[in-house]
């Protein structure tokens, strides 16, 4: 028995290494993204530096393992088969609802994850307790859903979690809004100047603005994340602390005044203070995070230790009976632990490609410019949106002009220049962090598990806001992408309410071997997802796009717009030679699973060149309009001709999945040869057009057109063949039918690479 229960503590361990792989993957966002938007080093370096911090921060996390031994469970009513139930039923449900979200790019709340996950798994086993009116209150009464959950804790725990959301972005936005104020976003830094036009200003007053900003950001960074962040530690004796209670404000002022002059002072030198700060508040943030959700990672695998540790020396064997009273005491977890799960992080950290997919999501969300959106519109982002242009007119029907029009000059952001590839300027990551910094240190000071997800994502929406980055062309977009990442947060609780209930009550009534299938399942999803092979596709016209966004040249954005349309058509090109060659070839043998992965990559396809079509027309409104007007009907007849070529390989897709899936006769072998010699001869001339896109000439464009023309004679005598076929009474309808079909589709997929090509040419200036 014994034996049984110690292989589940010993996957419970393993899996928290995967869990600690996987969450450092999610919540590397939370403290990346604000030095990796603003650029201010490379990504080496900023990854080194958050590894430091979360070394650092797991190695000294302190007490917050008692949400998982006590925080939403009463475990003193709970027998060992029954925390080991939950225990596994978290530990399973959480590495499954992290990884989805993770592969998703979308980022998700660990904290959340664990908190619902215990939640599901305890209230399962409580309902169980409370149905089976077992008598176990000291006072031997019944039990009630007070006595076996905390209610008041997890209370406490949920409302921390969801306020957080408010509190951090109305703070971000207030907070943003003083700092542009003050600092507008043309200043002088680093003895360079953010001014488009090259204006430096004045040395002394950027200096000491610079410095008085940055020594409130450090005194702040080092007060609540790092004093506050070691009180735990052995050398922070009740001495020390009683003095450092009683002379909070001194200490405050004094580092304030103290780091205001040295800021100043360095500033004044030229020196790069505001990457200083951002990255010491990338540490910070990184060092809060690894002591705050240290607890989400391995605090359920320890907890299932001591219980099993207990269990042994007390139990008598009897997992049903022995109750886990020994949870209800603070945990102690030991260094070794602590410093092994910091090793881990680091190291995920580090090598982990999941990450900067996840990190992406917000700084896209968050940037200065407009540009490409990853989401699309909803209602109720339209709704908010025209609510709010009716309280901003409102508001500026009250406000003096004077006063409106100084503070639009204050939020001009196109005299800025940013560093190039940054989302947005050193002010607004510094306040990112700092603000992050400052609520996650003061949940964890609180001993609640406060999500830095949620916290460091609603900030830097927060900010961005008060920055003006949603404008009228671009929020509703932004809108719907936060409502989009909040939805995907509160799917994330109800997921792992729900799932940890079922999985809880599953191994309860299967015993043991629920239990081994439920481990099996795990290994299985993890391997599948870890090691499958990534499908995604390496986009150079991305790189192309921020390029352009960046310049401000209109010469340099038209080459770069030239590029980005010849890259992307020629995407469009490869993808319709694959697709219909693998759906052809599917239908001469008879094999079903092509025609089926092809129908959901035509869709993926779709949306990647509505992306394409969307981010061209916004590149277009920074060029000349009266030489985007003479231009706009070709750009307009290549790309929606990339479009009708989809749509042909989606009709052609449908009837033969059709056919194929119902397992209809073959076409005859007597037809084979004419209809492999129109299918090279399609995939032929697209070949060549794919060859001009690739390689920019055009030269033998009118050529490739004439054999167009030809090719689609070829096919339509094709048809007129098939068709007197079908007069003969022993021959097959059907197949004949859908070859007609087929060639047909063919022939307008050769017609549209006529219009494509010509499209380009003419856009691109070769003819005239």
């Amino acid at each position: 028995m014994n034996t049984i229960f110690l292989g589940i503590v010993v996957f419970l361990c393993v899996l928290a290494v995967f869990d600690l792989v996987v969450g450092v993957s999610n919540d590397a966002v939370n403290f990346l993204n604000s030095a990796i938007g603003a650029k201010v080093a490379k990504f080496r370096t900023i990854v080194v530096i958050a590894a430091i911090g979360v070394f650092a921060g797991a190695a000294m996390s302190n007490g917050m393992m008692d949400v998982a031994r006590h925080g939403i469970m009463t475990p003193e009513y709970f027998t060992f088969y029954e925390v080991m139930c939950v225990f596994l039923a978290v530990m399973v449900t959480d590495v499954i609802l992290l990884d989805i979200f993770n592969t998703l790019g979308m980022p998700t709340s660990t904290t959340v994850s664990m908190v619902f996950e215990l939640l599901g798994g305890a209230f399962a086993v409580a309902l169980l307790k409370i149905t089976s009116e077992t008598p176990l209150t000291p006072e031997g009464g019944l039990l009630s859903l007070g006595d076996l959950l905390n209610t008041e804790k997890a209370i406490s725990v949920i409302m921390g979690i969801f306020l957080s959301v408010a509190i951090a972005f109305v703070v971000g936005m207030v907070v943003m809004w003083v700092s542009r104020m003050v600092f507008t976003f043309t200043y002088r830094v680093n003895g360079k100047t953010t001014a488009y036009n090259g204006n430096m200003g004045g040395l002394t007053s950027s200096s000491l603005k610079i410095g008085i900003f940055s020594g409130i950001a450090v005194t702040s960074i080092i007060w609540f994340l790092l004093i506050n962040g070691l009180k735990g530690s052995s050398f922070m004796s009740p001495e020390l602390k009683e003095m450092i209670n009683a002379n909070t404000w001194y200490i405050l002022g004094a580092g304030v005044l103290v780091f205001s002059v040295i800021m100043t002072t360095l500033s004044a030198f030229k020196l790069p203070v505001l990457k200083f700060v951002v990255l010491l508040g990338t540490f910070a943030l990184a060092m809060a995070f690894a002591g705050n959700d240290l607890v989400n990672f391995v605090g359920v695998p320890l907890t299932g230790l001591d219980a099993y540790q207990d269990f042994v020396a007390n139990g008598g064997g009897d997992p049903d009976t022995f109750l886990m009273g020994s949870l209800m005491g603070g945990a102690q977890t030991p260094a070794v632990f602590l410093v092994a799960a910091g090793v881990v992080m680091v190291l995920s950290l580090i090598f982990s490609k999941k990450a900067q997919n996840v990190v992406k999501t917000s700084v896209d969300l968050s940037r200065q410019d407009e540009g490409d959106e990853m989401f699309g519109s909803s209602g109720v982002a339209r709704t908010l949106v025209r609510n709010s242009n009716a309280t901003s007119k409102f508001v500026a029907r009250i406000v003096p002009d004077r006063l409106l029009h100084w503070i639009d000059t204050r939020f001009n952001s196109e005299e800025m220049k940013l560093e190039q590839g940054a989302a947005f300027d050193l002010i607004r990551a510094a306040v990112n962090l700092v603000l992050a910094g400052l609520l996650v240190a003061i949940g964890t000071s609180l001993k609640l598990p406060l999500s830095t997800t949620y916290v460091t994502f609603m900030v830097a929406m927060g900010t961005s806001l008060a920055d003006r980055a949603w404008s009228r062309e671009s929020a509703v977009f932004r809108i719907t992408g936060v409502l989009s990442v909040i939805g995907g947060w509160f799917i994330t609780a109800g997921a792992a309410f729900l799932f940890c209930f079922l999985l809880t009550n599953t191994m309860y009534f299967g015993s043991y071997v629920a239990m081994a299938l439920a481990i099996i399942l795990a290994i299985y999803l993890l391997v599948r997802s870890n090691f499958k092979k990534s499908e995604t596709r390496t986009k150079t016209e991305d790189s192309l796009f921020s390029q352009i966004l960046k310049s401000k040249d209109k010469a340099i954005i038209w080459g770069l717009l030239c590029e980005h349309i010849r890259n992307g058509n020629a995407t469009r090109l490869k993808f319709v030679i694959d697709t219909y060659g693998s759906m052809t070839d599917a239908f001469l043998r008879e094999q079903y699973q092509p025609l089926r992965r092809a129908s959901s990559l035509i869709e993926e396809e779709r949306k990647s060149l509505k992306r394409q079509r969307k981010q061209e027309i916004v590149t277009m409104q920074r060029l000349d309009p009266l030489k985007m007007i003479s231009r706009n009907t070709w750009y307009f007849l290549g790309i929606n001709s990339c479009h009708q070529m989809l749509d042909c390989l989606k009709r052609i897709n449908e009837p033969l999945r059709e056919h194929v899936g119902n397992n209809f006769l073959p076409l005859p072998e007597a037809y084979h040869e004419r209809f492999i010699d129109a299918k090279e001869a399609v995939l032929n001339l697209y070949g060549r057009a794919l060859g001009m896109l690739e390689t920019g000439d055009f030269t033998n464009a009118e050529a490739l057109r004439i054999d167009c023309n030809t090719v689609q004679k070829q096919l339509s005598n094709d048809r007129k063949r098939a068709l007197d076929s079908m007069q003969d009474e022993a021959a097959n309808l059907n197949p004949l039918l859908l070859t007609i079909h087929i060639l047909q589709e063919s022939q307008e997929l050769i017609g549209q690479l006529r219009h494509m090509i010509r499209g380009m040419n003419k856009f691109a200036g070769a003819e005239d």
